[in-house]
């Protein structure tokens, strides 16, 4: 997938308390690192060989994903981080599959109204709900700036 941008000012606040984004030195950067990879790990999605190495506000992820989605969920809890700008993704993939389409949330959006942009059909939105789980609980809880995935169907 390569370098894939995100809302550096968007997302979940896993660095700290008091803390929106790693500072630049080295031990601030490994702590994120880790902090990442705990966040990661703590989602259940099974990655094999998990590194995540944070330089500013890029996220650099690789390791080996069984499955296409599991490499774009990885990608999605990385950079939907308050903080990351970028994820540089350099996860291998054990079976080629068809990747999905990012999108990012705008204001007034549900997912019943990407699903209908993107499947041209309003119902389709537990399609979508269900491609973003872990990282979403509930379908009424999205924000602005967040990145979706959008499966083919």
């Amino acid at each position: 997938m390569g370098l894939i941008d995100f809302i550096k000012d968007a997302g979940e606040l896993i660095f700290g308390q008091g803390k929106a984004t790693p500072s630049a030195d080295v031990n601030a950067e490994s702590a994120a690192s880790a902090a990442l990879a705990k966040s990661v790990t703590d989602l259940g999605i099974p990655i094999e060989n998990l590194s995540i190495q944070v330089k500013g506000d890029v996220a650099a992820v690789s390791g080996t994903a069984k499955s296409q989605a599991d490499r774009e969920k990885v990608v999605l809890a990385v950079g939907n981080t308050k903080g990351i700008a970028q994820v540089d993704d350099q996860i291998a993939v054990e079976k080629a599959e068809a990747e999905a389409i990012f999108y990012t949330v705008q204001r007034g959006d549900t997912l019943s109204k990407i699903a209908r942009e993107h499947y041209r059909d309003a119902s389709k939105y537990p399609v979508i709900f269900e491609a973003n789980r872990p990282m979403l609980k509930d379908p009424d809880k999205i924000y602005p700036g967040q990145k979706l995935r959008i499966p083919p169907l």
